[in-house]
């Protein structure tokens, strides 16, 4: 479970993160740091975040709901790192860093004098953890790519869809989203190797790396016969039925994975001559057969009510759900057994998706405002208060107006 907490504790107490990223999955990969415990820090440039401006809806005049879900609990500093004194703070804030987390173009580091050898070389235990599109080498290296784009060259686009309409972006980031996951588990491994070595590795996350990861079974079949994927809709090219159907009061999903639940399901429609027949007498038959099977249990759902049936298969160990919308969701009594949904003060956000049983996660609610903890974070980074407060007047970064540390002005 995730519970709302104000002091950072759980499994990853004591790390230190620098987030450096923008848009979705590396600030989704370092929320997940900060809600297992990481002091997390993120660095935006003067411009800021583009997803601050991604609404409506807005939380606050200059932070949409896009954002504010994906950078809760971490302080916040702008710094301007195209600027000579900009980067010599990034210096100093990589000596005292566990993890670096950037999605930058390709050579972006390198041009501000911190190529891979150099980061190696000067910040020996860093875990940096590098988000690219394509990578940075190869035929693409260096091209620049969203999730719909690598949705696209990436085939998933190409099997999702209806059988007789267009390819169809898959209808959340679920490139970027797992590109964050995966970035939070190859954090994790470098962490954890490093207590044997001493060292920190680059941990090189691309989206084209995940898009393929995600075609399975359709890679599967493809790469065993050469057959190229069709689209089927809410259908399962392998096993049959797997499907969603219209009832009576709306869709309802059902998984049927072997010939037991098949009989189970025919039997709870009142329709167990379909079990008997031998086009339906194993999955290989039903998949063959699958239009066929498909008009026989549209007629036998069609009247029935979509929960009192889903509760009906379920009972019989068939896996089915009413297909819900996002409210539906997300004030469904399981949603809300387990926590998913975290409400603190004027935050309304979801939980971490990792869930330990001693060391929790503990949502921090707050989002920051853009350089709200700028002159915190410099002075615990060694930069005393005079030249904090030169580097905020010269706009190399930005903090709100008040006493700056050791009572420098403002």
């Amino acid at each position: 479970m995730t519970t709302p907490s104000t002091a950072p504790t759980g499994a990853l107490a004591g790390i230190r993160v620098l987030d450096l990223s923008r848009v979705l999955a590396g600030p989704y990969c370092a929320q997940m740091l900060a809600d297992h415990g990481a002091d997390v820090i993120k660095v935006e440039p003067p411009a800021g975040d583009e997803t601050r401006g991604w609404g409506p809806p807005f939380v606050a005049p200059d932070t949409s709901a896009y954002y504010q879900n994906l950078n809760r609990g971490k302080k916040n500093i702008v710094v301007d790192l195209a600027a000579p004194e900009g980067r010599e703070i990034l210096d100093t804030l990589l000596g005292g860093a566990d993890v670096l987390v950037e999605n930058f173009k390709a050579g972006t580091l390198a041009k501000w004098g911190l190529p891979d050898d150099e980061v190696r070389r000067r910040f020996p235990a860093l875990v940096h953890c590098r988000i690219t599109g394509f990578g940075t080498d190869g035929p693409l290296g260096g091209r620049p790519g969203y999730d719909a784009v690598l949705q696209a060259y990436g085939g998933l686009m190409s099997v999702n869809g209806e059988a007789d309409g267009p390819p169809l972006r898959v209808g959340v980031p679920v490139v970027d989203q797992v590109t964050g996951i995966l970035a939070f588990s190859g954090i994790l491994l470098a962490l954890h190797e490093r207590h044997r070595s001493g060292l920190g590795q680059l941990v090189d996350c691309t989206l084209l790396d995940t898009a393929v990861s995600l075609l399975h079974p359709h890679s599967a079949s493809w790469l065993a016969d050469g057959t190229v994927p069709r689209r089927t809709g809410s259908a399962h090219p392998s096993i049959a039925p797997y499907d969603s159907f219209a009832t009576a009061d709306g869709p309802l999903f059902v998984a049927v994975g072997n010939d037991r639940q098949f009989t189970a399901f025919t039997d709870v429609l009142g329709v167990p001559e379909l079990a008997a027949d031998p086009r339906f007498w194993t999955n290989p038959d039903r998949v063959r057969h699958q239009k066929e099977l498909r008009a026989a249990l549209e007629q036998a759902v069609a009247a029935r009510p979509r929960a009192e049936l889903a509760a009906l298969l379920t009972a019989r160990g068939i896996p089915a759900s009413p297909v819900h919308d996002v409210a539906e969701a997300l004030t469904s009594p399981q949603v809300r057994h387990r926590g998913l949904v975290v409400e603190g003060g004027s935050y309304r956000g979801l939980a971490s998706p990792v869930s330990l049983s001693r060391t929790p996660a503990r949502v921090r609610p707050e989002v920051r405002g853009a350089g709200a903890d700028t002159r915190e974070v410099l002075a615990e980074g060694g930069l005393d208060g005079r030249a904090v407060e030169d580097a905020v007047a010269r706009g190399v970064v930005r903090a709100p107006d008040g006493p700056g540390p050791e009572g420098g002005p403002a």
